[in-house]
């Protein structure tokens, strides 16, 4: 989103952003300030004072029903919100994200909107801007909304309330853009009269995120395998590549003094940081394995530069790419898949000289992908790994973005 945003302005646009306050994300995610750098100066960006109540924990702002039963206080909370729009958490948000587009707008008549989903109640702010003034707008749906993109199932039903939603939403949009081709295709066999208007823009990868050199592995003073990401794997799937990670460095000599470190968002709201993810972490200690928390955009490039090999856990099936494997090629490294066979990072990766393959969520599979990663580590020559990080190269996100962006603005005009 940062950088459709920073496209836009390079294409000669005045470009406002519609945001929630920081202390908001605070409280949900985090936030990297890093990225916040990045935007374009020109860029306005309105701060809207929304949060989710139910991720406020200090206890003394509650009131008697929420301390008495909370999990029924939460259950009220849901009903209340997608009675406003059908959306859990989100919902009640509509009429501030109504009422801020109108009010810019006033301000500041808009020739387009571009919705960037999720929370899908962005979309209500787009229907009205358009109900309003006809003001045109397109919709950036990344995962898409009614694709299950984790199970490969249809979220909702087309005579649901998201799905007469989606159905409005669509009917006049001037672009719908989405992350790959399985869900593009979901959406042009959906939406049949709308398929000339799905684009596949694909995520991409910041080109300052490279580490940009040549690679020089020590196995004397150990290898480091490592993992960049949020940590939104379920524990059984955890432990599989960790009990992987074990046996590998029992059978493999390249691995028997090598680290496996870990960085990335460790759940979110008030588990963040304390569940079970955490003790399993802990318990892996003696295996090499290290939890150093977040990591700032800014030192990105620093952390893959000391690392040798790429590993590459994911949820989901073919619905789903993630924004990491394009930055995980772009390090030159070898790559050790740990997701789906049938996953469309596979997609992504295939052609890619470093990578070990798809054997599934399978312990042993993944244990010999972690050896062959070892080995490509210590015998990979400087030309393969320019090699790898150039195939990286027809994913940098400002080149995506920018053919994106071209694109959206040339079907405006149609």
């Amino acid at each position: 989103m940062r950088e459709t945003a920073n496209q836009f302005v390079k294409a000669g646009w005045d470009v406002t952003v519609v945001n929630i306050a920081r202390e908001s994300w605070e409280l949900d995610s985090g936030i990297d300030l890093s990225l916040l750098e990045q935007v374009d100066p020109q860029v306005k960006i309105v701060e809207l004072p929304l949060a989710r109540e139910d991720l406020e924990t200090d206890i003394r702002l509650f009131d008697e029903a929420r301390a008495l039963d909370p999990n029924g206080w939460v259950a009220k909370l849901r009903r209340r919100q997608t009675e406003t729009f059908p959306e859990p958490n989100f919902g009640e948000w509509r009429g501030d994200l109504e009422q801020a587009v109108l009010r810019i707008h006033q301000e500041h008549p808009a020739d387009l909107l571009l919705a960037s989903c999720v929370p899908y109640v962005n979309l209500a702010a787009a229907w009205k801007l358009w109900e309003e003034a006809q003001v045109p707008y397109a919709v950036d749906f990344r995962d898409g909304w009614s694709i299950d993109v984790i199970d490969g199932v249809e979220a909702f039903a087309r005579d649901s309330a998201e799905g007469l939603w989606e159905q409005k939403i669509l009917d006049h949009a001037v672009s719908l853009w989405v992350v790959n081709d399985p869900i593009a295709e979901h959406y042009r066999k959906r939406y049949p009269e709308f398929a000339s208007r799905v684009h596949v823009v694909r995520n991409g990868y910041d080109a300052d995120s490279s580490p940009g050199r040549a690679h020089n592995p020590d196995p004397g003073a150990g290898l480091v395998f490592g993992y960049l990401g949020t940590v939104n794997f379920t524990v059984p799937h955890l432990e599989t590549v960790l009990n992987a990670w074990r046996a590998a460095r029992e059978k493999e000599p390249l691995l028997a003094n090598a680290r496996f470190e870990l960085r990335g968002h460790l759940g979110n709201g008030a588990t963040r940081g304390a569940n079970r993810h955490a003790e399993v972490f802990k318990e892996a200690e003696a295996d090499g394995v290290v939890f150093g928390g977040p990591a700032a955009k800014a030192e990105v490039s620093s952390i893959y530069a000391s690392w040798d090999a790429m590993v590459l856990i994911l949820i989901g099936g073919r619905y789903v790419t993630s924004g990491k494997v394009y930055e995980y090629m772009a390090t030159g490294l070898p790559i050790v898949s740990a997701h789906a066979a049938e996953h469309d990072a596979s997609n992504v990766l295939r052609g890619h000289p470093l990578w070990t393959g798809a054997p599934g969520i399978d312990e042993a599979g993944l244990t010999e992908s972690f050896i062959k990663a070892a080995h490509m580590a210590v015998e990979t020559t400087d030309e393969e790994h320019a090699e790898a990080m150039a195939h990286a190269d027809q994913f940098t996100r400002e080149a995506l973005m920018s053919v994106a962006v071209k694109n959206l603005v040339e079907e405006l005009a149609k």
